[in-house]
């Protein structure tokens, strides 16, 4: 087992991952920049070092100055978290090269994953039902043209290097798809600085369905189960839960276990998510995570195991500490982002938190580094919380979560909090009956004043 780990993050997920190595009585580091000064997984962690001004590239993703830190404290290992260095290929193979233990996949893993095209390349390899669309990187318009007739009309134009919704156009005509291709590739190239693109088919009503996965790099493997992450504004997750309303227990066993053995095939080492689009009774994966979700914590309460634990053992070594016969899905969990942002029009708020009181009770979970008196800074991710809320039923965990919600108070910055007290008030949220567009469609609505 490690020593000491470095924890490369900040906000909740480095609290999150200070907690895990606490619990399993590993030392740690925090590394922070001069706007996290007075964040709490400084003050609670062993040992603390400033790695750079304010700006992310100047600090969270300077990978000299995290290898310094771990030079200067003795660290052995590092977590990444998410964001920021966590599928980093280049940043594993760095700490490898100072024999610095990364608490994450493999580094050809996470650059096969990193690639979209190769990523479903891979994906069909190993059995995994994928979305139709082109075999690689598409150049010519032509070729788009030919590839869009082939799989029909309305297309998705993605980035080969994306994520978080940037790089994605839709087509849903062949007037519109040369304009689609050049603006992909435009807001590629200035997001990833590559503009690589490839086509799918665009699914009109799918749910966003991810399957979570841990292996332990030498061949095992094991999924838990699954989590609806369909409730989305601009292709960023708001709402997550898990099970998805849409599954039945026949459906959940069959895809997870589609993804476990492709971990295994693949020797896949630590947490994972294989993520797919889900309409009509079929799942089309759109790609891998390979690192720890925001989202994790929706698992952890259905299972019961804790998915950092996990990670840390399996880095060091180790081995899972259960098999696919161990897992036992239990209740229901949700989970909302709480974020300093305006809730009608998403705008951030960065600014002091002038009272903080978080909701407590049976089946309440809130993983936060906010506190009263803390100041949400404006130049990182607006992620201030996460409320995660366990009932034996759907709809015990949904009154559960209006309660909690109707308790949560952060005074001095906007938050999203009201939004998510009309959500969990919303028939067919309640119903289950949402897609990946439901949202948007009900802000436009101006559901939201309603």
């Amino acid at each position: 087992m490690f020593d000491k780990i470095l924890i490369a993050n900040r906000g909740e997920i480095a609290l999150r991952i200070l907690r895990a190595s606490k619990e399993l009585g590993i030392k740690t580091v925090a590394v922070h920049s001069t706007a996290d000064a007075d964040a709490m997984h400084v003050r609670l962690a062993d040992e603390s070092v400033c790695i750079g001004p304010p700006a992310a590239r100047d600090s969270y993703l300077n990978i000299p100055s995290i290898i310094a830190a771990c030079e200067i404290t003795g660290a052995d290992a590092v977590h990444p978290g998410y964001g920021f260095l966590s599928e980093n290929a280049r940043f594993a193979e760095v700490l490898a090269h100072h024999e610095i233990g990364f608490i994450g996949p493999k580094a050809e893993h996470i650059r096969i994953m990193g690639d979209k095209i190769e990523a479903k390349r891979t994906a069909l390899k190993l059995g995994i039902p994928c979305v139709p669309g082109s075999d690689g990187g598409i150049e010519d318009p032509v070729e788009a043209k030919r590839v869009a007739a082939e799989i029909g009309y309305p297309v998705l134009v993605k980035a080969a290097a994306g994520g978080g919704g940037r790089g994605m156009k839709v087509a849903r005509s062949e007037g519109e798809l040369e304009q689609a291709l050049g603006m992909a590739r435009s807001e590629a190239k200035a997001a990833f600085g590559d503009d690589a693109v490839y086509l799918e088919k665009y699914l009109t009503k799918p749910r966003h369905i991810e399957v979570q996965v841990l292996g332990d790099g030498r061949g095992g493997a094991v999924h838990l189960a699954e989590r609806d992450c369909s409730l989305q504004r601009r292709h960023q997750k708001v709402w997550e839960e898990g099970g998805s309303p849409a599954l039945n227990a026949e459906m959940r066993g069959e895809i997870g276990e589609i993804c476990a053995d492709a971990m295994r095939k693949l020797g896949y080492l630590g947490a994972g998510t294989v993520e797919f689009l889900y309409e009509d009774g079929r799942f089309y994966f759109i790609e891998m995570n390979t690192r720890i979700q925001v989202e994790h914590p929706v698992t952890e309460m259905i299972t019961g195991i804790d998915l950092v634990i996990e990670q840390i053992r399996v880095a060091a070594g180790g081995a899972l500490s259960v098999t696919q016969d161990d897992i036992r899905v239990e209740g229901h969990a949700i989970e909302c982002r709480i974020n300093a942002e305006h809730p009608a029009t998403f705008r951030p708020s960065p600014g002091l938190i002038t009272y903080y009181h978080p909701p407590g009770g049976l089946g309440v979970r809130v993983d936060s580094a906010a506190f009263q008196g803390y100041r949400v800074p404006p130049n990182y991710d607006s992620l201030i919380g996460k409320l995660i809320v366990h009932g034996r039923t759907r709809n015990e965990c949904l009154m559960r979560l209006r309660r909690a919600l109707d308790e949560f108070v952060i005074d001095g910055v906007d938050t999203t909090l009201p939004l998510f007290r009309t959500l969990v008030r919303n028939a067919d949220v309640q119903n289950g009956a949402y897609d990946i567009h439901w949202l948007e469609q009900f802000l436009e609505a101006g559901g939201l004043d309603a």
